[in-house]
């Protein structure tokens, strides 16, 4: 019997997909646990309309971020912190001061956690790798100076 599922099966298929079981796995498990629904025409229907809005969102996020990263490609963040001897700053720079920042001079919202970085410690220029969405990240520098 073919059925579309409605959620992840395992060693049967990811959500959305349509697979042929048998009549009794269908009727005894994936009917009466919602894993399922039998693949007629209104039901196809609906499964590919909900295909193509996800594309399209998929679509309009991939061209949000790449705009973001254009407009983020080679710009610099300057950070200006305390530091003690030998430029060893007291507490280290986190992707939440940089996403602050970022916020603040380019009006660019990001979440602290897209920002992959090791922890700032000292004063000085680093390059810091900002991934908006997958396969898309673009580069920007941090500099960090003493107060």
């Amino acid at each position: 019997m073919k059925v579309i599922l409605i959620k992840d099966v395992k060693a049967l298929g990811k959500k959305g997909d349509i697979v042929n079981a048998s009549d009794g796995y269908v009727r005894n498990f994936l009917f009466p646990r919602g894993y399922a629904k039998e693949a007629n025409q209104s039901n196809l229907h609906i499964l590919n309309n909900q295909k193509e809005a996800e594309r399209k969102q998929k679509l309009e996020e991939t061209e949000v971020a790449q705009k973001i990263a254009q407009k983020l490609k080679g710009k610099e963040v300057r950070l200006t912190v305390k530091s003690g001897d030998n430029g060893r700053l007291f507490g280290s720079i986190t992707g939440k001061d940089i996403a602050d920042r970022l916020n603040k001079d380019f009006n660019v919202d990001i979440d602290k956690k897209k920002i992959v970085m090791d922890n700032i410690k000292k004063v000085g220029s680093y390059d810091v790798e900002v991934k908006l969405y997958p396969e898309i990240s673009t580069k920007i520098k941090v500099v960090i100076e003493e107060k």
